[in-house]
């Protein structure tokens, strides 16, 4: 028996959220009082995990992974886990956990449990907490199955130091045939990822026009914040669709959420519920974003954003 935690990386690089798993992972292991096997992915330093309490960490190294692909990478987990006699399988909850976790269940015939935001209450049964109803609600959730897979909500958890000595182990995997193939790739490059980002700054159509968002990457390149729109936004062509946040685009669940000139649709709300302080900026008082917000303020974004950005490059040359 063990808990397997897939470690995502992007570009031989580890995302924040892969010590986050891994974190939450070996705390789930001491709890079932068994080890915890951690698998990486054309990772450039794997041996990084020790440091969050990894004690045995298997690399897959192919030159064919280096796009993304759910089938295969499901499948490579599958052989891992059953290699490892893993009971337990936590991944995060990003985009590609979310497409990749549902697949392990299926692969395993396992119970699987989403947008999970704490440790199991209870071991035997086995009874976990996960975000529902679009992060308005929690449940308590028992999964009866002999294999188990968990994906962890962003920020729920935490990083945690805990450095053992360990080992890394190069594991040979099939790689199954998907039927998948990648086109093109378009990546944004020196900036912060809307996956990464504790700190994220959104505008909508208050903006009146793409040629309006140098403020808001302004406003993002103060905080070092990732920049990011609502669909509106991104439907008209002013912004990217890969800055669309909300239910139908990129879930945020950042420490801090800037919403400008965004009225607060119900699928914008329930894809940004769970960042944890939510701030919004508009002229309109009844805007539904007030009513989920944490702070708002009422007026106009070409006013509040400049004094907003002047005051804060104040406060960080003072605390330099």
């Amino acid at each position: 028996m063990s808990v397997l935690v897939f470690a995502e990386s992007s570009e031989g690089k580890f995302k924040k959220s892969a010590f986050e798993v891994t974190s939450y992972g070996k705390k789930v292991s001491e709890l079932l009082g068994t080890n915890m096997v951690v698998l990486t992915i054309n990772s450039n330093e794997p041996s990084l995990l020790h440091k969050y309490g990894a004690q045995k960490i298997i690399t897959v190294t192919n030159s064919n992974l280096t796009v993304f692909n759910a089938k295969i990478v499901s499948n490579i987990i599958k052989q891992v886990a059953e290699k490892e006699s893993a009971t337990t399988i936590i991944v995060d909850s990003g985009a590609n956990g979310l497409y990749v976790a549902p697949l392990i269940a299926v692969e395993l015939k396992a119970g699987y449990a989403s947008n999970v935001t704490a440790l199991p209450s209870s071991t035997s049964p086995f009874i976990i907490k996960r975000k529902s109803f679009s992060s308005k609600a929690f449940a308590n959730c028992e999964i009866s199955t002999d294999v188990k897979v968990v994906s962890l909500a962003k920020n729920s958890f935490g990083v945690f130091e805990n450095e053992v000595v360990g080992s890394v182990e190069e594991f040979s995997a099939t790689i199954v045939e998907s039927g998948i193939t990648s086109v093109s790739i378009e990546q944004t490059k020196g900036k912060v990822t809307i996956a990464d980002a504790d700190i994220v700054v959104s505008g909508g159509r208050g903006l009146k026009s793409g040629e309006n968002w140098g403020m808001i990457e302004e406003l993002a390149s103060v905080l070092g914040a990732a920049t990011a729109c609502s669909k509106p936004v991104s439907d008209l062509g002013w912004r990217p669709h890969s800055e669309h946040v909300g239910q139908t685009g990129k879930p945020v669940a950042s420490n801090l959420y800037i919403a400008i000139g965004i009225s607060g649709a119900i699928q914008h709300l329930a894809g940004v519920n769970s960042s944890k302080v939510k701030v919004v900026i508009n002229t309109d008082p009844e805007a539904p974003f007030f009513k989920a917000a944490d702070y708002g303020i009422v007026g106009d974004a070409f006013e509040v954003v400049p004094k907003l950005i002047e005051k804060l490059k104040e406060f960080k040359s003072n605390n330099a």
